[in-house]
């Protein structure tokens, strides 16, 4: 090598020096980590004098490959370091926002160039509160903030204020000239669903002004809004102004389609990416897999998939998201995550995300468990809260509200979603009194409700029957927050007074609502009904609901049952020739437990399952340790004409009992069970495992994995009547553990 002679400081040095940081600078381009270290043992074979300049390039290159402990052993054998040198060890750290700040602290006489290191490293990982204190210590400081720094902050801070403020401060310090703080601003004023203020950022600029990265900045925006065909026309203005399309432009486009759920228009737009030879582009596939996977085509989204001969970390972590977005397609989004870490990548905060979602769908202990030990042998740094609420979303679902509470209490760091999601939790298992007082910790806390936190609030309510404090909330959404109340939180409003028996009320809301009820809040109307056996307004909610989705079979299910109930036979069949009329059908009804990682269904007088023997004897036994309990069987929910012994044997063979015996006989005397179902569970279910937790001492939780939208009961109920329906066949399978550790 030409620098292995330089012995002094004259011009053959100097060359040598060029030469070296010239290929330097190439290896760290390619990510040639080889040809890096060979030129670093070169030039250290060589006894080439130590120069802070050569250690700095050799810094920077080892930072941009992301090997943070090289740079910082060279680092300390540094005889003088700079302020360059320090920056370019800070670079190096800069996923690890809370030691890059120990370094940051260490520099002796901190430049521009320091402090919007650090930015960049609070900004990435979402510690906007960091990112504000920095910048205000640049002011105090005197150092002259510039572009870069105002852009990155921007791009760090999510609340609309904080966006303003900053937007005003650029305007008064002449920083709005910047076309980098005019793009981190239309961003932020898109993700605060600001379009308006995007639009006349983007128009002020004009056409001398905008970048390439404007224009994605504004087709992002609206794609982000779901105006698919404004995006659109936005791309192909921007072509025509002789910009070209990049793989970001076109990612941005299908994300319009897929917010707006716009499958032709997105379909379209795939042919033109497969003309133009896009599609083999991973930032283009992870826009396809996205855009197919919430239309509901989860197999195109695969095969856009396929299409990448390596997909990266980003496409990995969409294909699981698309998967865990339908409960039919959980399991896919385990194995896909099992399937990219074989590929040999580390899963990241949004991995831990999706994964978990999938098997919060799921409602499986077991592999919730396994990943929670994968997130905790990870030690993620970015955003890991993000994780950590998942993870209370994850124990609530599999029915360990224990755990949920153990691991939000343990949360060092909280944000909004935190007491969302074990808020959500406690009330959808019965702990009403505890979530309200989350609620008003979360308020007192200075942490801002969402629309989110108050569906949450309102059913706590509605399960504990507090009538004026759901009022009170509920007229508190738009007063003191400025949430409009949507349809949603009018179905709780609903449900809440149904469950009071207050159906003038709810008759008067209804009137008075801003829209039309939808089938969701008619469902919540119909189960009230059912409870409390109103029948003119459950045959008028099931009417309604008939009405907005005449394939729904949820409403003549439970106004059969209404009317098999009472005893009103006829209208009962009449409901159910409806049905058949109509082609309507039944879901049929299961239960399943898994144990040992085997999963165990059950349907109604089960007759398949290898020890199904076992399990009738041990209702039997256990039948009769009720009755002295003072468990009646409660025949109306046989709902058969004959409510003697054949209604009573009919209710003890439920799925549901089958289930739990199973759990109770193959389990520890100390071990909780948890029952999952397709559908809701009947009365005297409910009443009958109450009472055998009460008898083994056990927490036996029951839940049912809704199909819809609707906290009611989703798409399907069931007749109740312990009939088999179409399900001819018990499956046990058992889970493949790949090994996701």
């Amino acid at each position: 090598m030409a620098f292995s002679c330089a012995r002094g400081l004259g011009a053959a040095a100097a060359a040598g020096e060029a030469q070296f940081v010239a290929r330097l600078t190439a290896s760290a381009a390619a990510g040639d980590l080889l040809s890096g270290a060979a030129l670093h043992a070169q030039y250290t074979k060589a006894f080439v004098p130590p120069t802070t300049f050569l250690a700095n390039h050799l810094l920077i290159f080892y930072s941009r490959l992301g090997l943070p402990a090289l740079a910082r052993r060279l680092f300390d054998e540094m005889p003088r370091p700079n302020v360059f040198s320090h920056n370019a060890l800070l670079a190096a750290h800069a996923r690890d926002p809370r030691f890059a700040a120990e370094l940051f602290a260490r520099i002796p006489d901190p430049d521009v160039v320091s402090y919007n290191t650090l930015l960049a490293a609070f900004a990435s990982s979402g510690l906007a509160a960091d990112a504000v204190r920095l910048l205000l210590s640049m002011r105090r400081g005197g150092l002259a903030v510039d572009g870069f720094t105002v852009s990155t902050v921007v791009s760090a801070v999510t609340g609309i204020t904080s966006v303003a403020q900053l937007h005003g401060y650029a305007v008064m310090s002449g920083l709005d000239s910047y076309v980098s703080v005019k793009n981190s601003l239309m961003s932020a004023y898109g993700k605060g669903m600001l379009l308006e203020e995007a639009e006349r950022l983007f128009a002020d600029m004009g056409d001398s002004t905008r970048t390439h990265v404007s224009w994605n900045c504004i087709i992002a925006v609206y794609g982000q809004h779901g105006h698919g065909w404004k995006a659109m026309e936005l791309f192909q203005d921007m072509a025509r102004r002789g910009f070209t399309a990049d793989a970001c432009t076109l990612a941005s486009v299908l994300s319009a389609f897929a917010t707006s759920r716009d499958l032709v228009a997105g379909t379209e737009l795939h042919c033109r990416l497969i003309k133009g030879k896009f599609t083999r582009d991973p930032h283009v596939a992870s826009g396809l897999v996205d855009l197919y996977a919430k239309c509901g085509s989860i197999q195109d989204a695969r095969k856009a998939f396929n299409e990448i001969d390596k997909p990266d970390l980003v496409l990995w972590n969409t294909l699981i998201s698309g998967y865990s977005l339908h409960k039919d397609f959980s399991e896919e989004a385990l194995l896909s995550f099992r399937a990219m870490q074989r590929a040999g990548f580390r899963p990241d905060d949004c991995s831990f995300v999706c994964v978990i979602s999938g098997c919060s769908n799921m409602s499986s202990p077991s592999q919730g468990q396994q990943i929670h030990a994968v997130v905790i042998k990870s030690d993620i740094q970015s955003n890991h809260i993000s994780v950590h609420n998942a993870m209370i979303t994850l124990y609530s679902k599999c029915g360990k509200v224990s755990e949920a509470k153990m691991l939000f209490d343990r949360l060092t760091e909280r944000n909004t979603v935190s007491y969302n999601s074990i808020i959500a939790g406690l009330a959808q298992h019965g702990h009403a009194a505890e979530a309200l007082k989350l609620f008003e910790g979360m308020l007192n806390s200075g942490y801002e409700p969402t629309g989110i936190t108050f569906i949450s609030v309102l059913s706590a309510c509605a399960y504990s029957g507090k009538v004026d404090e759901g009022w009170g909330y509920f007229n508190s959404m738009k007063q003191n927050y400025g949430i409009d109340p949507c349809e949603e939180h009018y179905s709780c409003m609903i449900d809440l007074l149904g469950r009071a028996k207050k159906f003038e009320e709810v008759e008067e809301l209804i009137m008075k609502m801003p829209f039309s009820l939808t089938s969701v809040g008619w469902t919540s109307l119909l189960g009230a009904c059912r409870t409390h056996g109103n029948m003119e307004l459950g045959a008028r909610a099931a009417r309604e609901i008939l009405h907005l989705s005449p394939s729904n079979s949820s409403a003549p299910v439970v106004l059969s049952n209404m009317y098999a109930s009472a005893g009103r036979w006829e209208e009962a069949a009449k409901v159910r020739k409806l049905m058949r009329d109509r082609g309507i059908r039944k879901k049929p009804g299961c239960s399943w437990i898994e144990l040992g990682r085997i999963i165990h269904v059950f349907v109604a007088s089960e007759v398949s399952h290898p020890r199904i023997k076992e399990v009738y004897r041990f209702l039997e036994g256990m039948s009769e340790k009720m009755r002295l309990a003072g468990y009646v069987p409660d025949v109306r929910w046989a709902l058969t004409k004959d409510q003697a012994a054949e209604g009573e044997m009919r209710l003890r063979h439920h799925s549901e009992k089958l289930a739990v015996a199973f759990g109770l006989m193959n389990t520890k005397e100390s071990e909780p069970i948890l029952v999952l179902k397709n559908l809701r569970i009947c009365g005297d279910c409910h009443n009958a495992i109450k009472i055998i937790s009460a008898i083994t001492h056990r927490e036996i939780t029951v839940k049912m994995l809704l199909n819809s939208m609707s906290r009611q009961g989703a798409d399907e109920l069931p007749y109740q009547d312990g009939s088999r329906g179409d399900e001819s066949q018990i499956r046990m399978r058992r889970e493949e553990d790949d090994g996701a550790h």
